[in-house]
């Protein structure tokens, strides 16, 4: 079994960020601004756009955090997305998910202009995504597919089977991984909730990706031997005896399935570190484009 490092891999990702942006600087032109929008006080949203900001400072991003209350309104908040949409100084910007109850999340995801849409979420980038045109990748998918690579899994003409078909994650990654390409040209099954007999699938699986968000749902006598396992699933499970009053896990039974699998990512330090990482590249690219477009 070898780990799939998304702590490791997204650093080293950093530094070539990091690396580019020392030079866009020593040129004399504008470095990546990536902002951020927050609604209320979730504890894990501060934690995710604490993670981007404190990233965003390492590799000499400019960065902007724009907190508003948990009473915004819908009108405030578009008001907000429209002037970040006409900031020439933002290359780019996500609007922290979940958004308040009384607020329509599909309405705000669809003001965002698709060009500073670096989350990737807007309908034109999806689309183009499935086109196989430049886009810019959700990315969390986007750092699955990093990690794929640089670990070099061969995926040419594998079975891969997605568990869940969110519009974040299993749906854009089961488009991805069918594509030509590195990391890619595998044959996809997509599973959801009203999949019959997933472990049926699953078995014949050389791949799996599990976004389904059910604490170790993957079990062992799920998997053949010499499985490739991608645990996006990430929750936190009250328990007592902890210090903080939870432990985090992921979809996979992770001690259980590691020892069949050839190649599986940790909950935590797997994906989830991948995502931030790609999200700032999605900046970068966005910069870029806007520099080819003036």
């Amino acid at each position: 079994m070898e780990i799939l490092d998304g702590k490791k891999i997204s650093n080293q990702i950093k530094d070539e960020i990091a690396v580019e942006v020392a030079q866009i600087k020593e040129r004399g032109e504008k470095v990546p601004h990536l902002a951020a929008v927050l609604v209320g006080n979730d504890g894990a949203s501060l934690t995710y756009v604490g993670s981007k900001v404190r990233s965003c400072r390492k590799i000499g991003f400019d960065s902007t955090l724009v907190h508003l209350p948990e009473e915004t309104t819908e009108e405030e908040l578009l008001a907000q997305v429209e002037a970040l949409n006409a900031n020439k100084d933002i290359d780019g910007y996500i609007v922290q998910l979940p958004l308040p109850k009384h607020i329509d999340e599909q309405k705000v995801l669809m003001a965002v202009h698709p060009d500073k849409d670096v989350d990737g979420f807007h309908p034109t980038n999806f689309g183009k995504m499935a086109l196989d045109m430049q886009s810019f990748i959700p990315a969390t998918p986007f750092g699955i597919m990093e990690l794929l690579r640089r670990y070099n899994v061969e995926t040419e003409g594998k079975h891969t089977v997605v568990i869940g078909r969110s519009h974040i994650v299993g749906r854009p990654i089961s488009i991805l991984m069918s594509q030509k390409g590195k990391a890619a040209n595998s044959t996809v099954t997509l599973t959801h909730s009203r999949t019959k007999d997933i472990k049926e699938l699953t078995l014949q699986a050389d791949i799996i990706v599990s976004a389904l968000g059910v604490p170790n749902f993957l079990k062992a006598d799920m998997v053949k031997d010499n499985v490739v396992v991608i645990d996006v699933g990430i929750t936190r499970v009250p328990d007592d005896t902890r210090e903080r009053g939870y432990y985090i896990t992921g979809d996979v039974d992770f001690e259980n399935v590691g020892k069949k699998a050839s190649f599986i990512t940790p909950v935590p330090g797997g994906v989830g570190p991948m995502t931030i990482a790609m999200l700032l590249k999605n900046t970068l690219l966005a910069r870029e484009r806007h520099r080819m477009n003036k």
